[in-house]
This record gives structure tokens, C-alpha cells and sequence, in this order.
């Protein structure tokens, strides 16, 4: 096994990803990253962490929500990019949406292009989901819970996407009503919600 075939080894063991302090601990040095990286055979993602550039997708999570949620473990993908991922939109967005608590502080990330969203505490936790994968835990809010960020998003980034995304949704057998309203309470867009999802049952 020469040097390179060392260095990616490392990386499988960590699926994929590897940080700084673990690359030193294994005794790599930093000049054979920067040179993988200038070869295209690692990416990084922020200071002190990289990934293999061909990294696959698994569970049909895109390699992007994988590298944002190593890079920000308490991050959660949100509002388009969860919208897109559960095919509840037709829109494709090309930054990464993210939730962050509202005094966290986001690390410079190198890659993938990110937007950032602040969320107090009431509408941080609730309605997070964890899908694991082969190269670590991706965190993301439900079906429900986007849609609901959406609407109260609607006025910055669309009412048209939160009203596609409302009825794509309805559309569904797994649509749950009950749970739709409840999280809408706690997101607090219940009333405007009620009234579109009374009228679009009744077409």
C-alpha cells in the first residue's frame, strides 16, 4: 500500500470523512492532503475536515446534507432543501437550507454552498428526523415540520412553493392531517394554514 492508498484507507475507515486531528494522529501530513485536495481526489468541507471526492450517495441522501451535517453537527436541513428531498417541491435548490438555534454559531464551510436560517428554541426541536447513512447521521425535519417553515417563511421565499408543497403533500396516503395542524400550532401559521388545507380537501 503506497502513501495515497494509506491516506484514503483512513478516510473509508471514517466514511469518507476525516478531520485534521485524526489525519495527525495517523501521522499524514498536511502537505499530502493539500496536494489530494489540488488533485481532486479529496474536497474540503471546512477548515480541518475533508471528504473523498467521490464520495456515493446512500439512502438517496444527497452527498451535500452528508458534508453539511459533518461539518455542522447541530445543523438541520430545512425549509427548500428538505422540501426538494422529500419531493414535496418541483423547485431545485442550489444552496443547502440549514437550521442552526438562534445562538449558535455557524463554522466557515468551504463546501457546499449553504443558507443559513436562525431558529429560536420553539421552532429548532421539534419535528427533527435522523436518517443514517454510511458516512454519519443526517438531520433533517419531517414532512410536516418543513412544510409548516415553509408557510412561515412564505412572504422570503414563496407563497407558490408553500402552497405546491401543502397540497403535494395532501395528496399523499401517509399524509397526516392531525399531525400537519399540530405542528403548524407550534410553528404558529395554524390559521392561515387551516384555511388552505380546508380548501384544498374540499376541491
Amino acid at each position: 500500500m503506497n502513501k495515497d492508498e494509506r491516506i484514503i484507507s483512513i478516510f473509508k475507515g471514517h466514511g469518507g470523512f476525516a478531520r485534521t486531528t485524526e489525519l495527525k494522529q495517523a501521522a499524514v501530513h498536511t502537505s499530502d492532503i493539500a496536494r489530494l485536495v489540488r488533485e481532486g481526489v479529496l474536497e474540503k468541507i471546512k477548515p480541518g475536515l475533508f471528504r473523498m471526492a467521490d464520495l456515493p450517495q446512500t439512502n438517496g441522501v444527497p452527498v451535500s446534507f452528508i458534508d453539511v451535517c459533518q461539518a455542522v453537527p447541530t445543523g438541520v436541513i430545512c425549509l427548500l432543501s428538505a422540501l426538494d428531498y422529500y419531493d414535496l417541491t418541483t423547485f431545485n435548490p442550489s444552496e443547502v437550507y440549514v437550521a442552526l438555534r438562534h445562538s449558535a454559531k455557524l463554522p466557515k464551510i468551504e463546501y457546499p454552498p449553504i443558507r443559513k436560517y436562525f431558529f429560536r428554541d420553539r421552532f429548532y426541536f421539534c419535528g427533527i428526523e435522523e436518517i443514517k447513512t454510511a458516512h454519519g447521521v443526517v438531520r433533517i425535519y419531517n414532512q410536516e415540520k418543513s412544510i409548516c417553515d415553509m408557510f412561515r417563511y412564505r412572504n422570503r421565499l414563496g407563497e407558490d412553493i408553500a402552497l405546491e408543497s401543502l397540497k403535494n403533500y395532501l395528496k399523499r396516503k401517509e399524509a397526516n392531517i392531525n399531525k400537519l395542524m399540530d405542528c403548524a400550532v407550534q410553528c404558529q401559521v395554524h390559521a392561515v394554514m387551516q384555511a388552505y388545507v380546508k380548501a384544498m380537501i374540499a376541491q
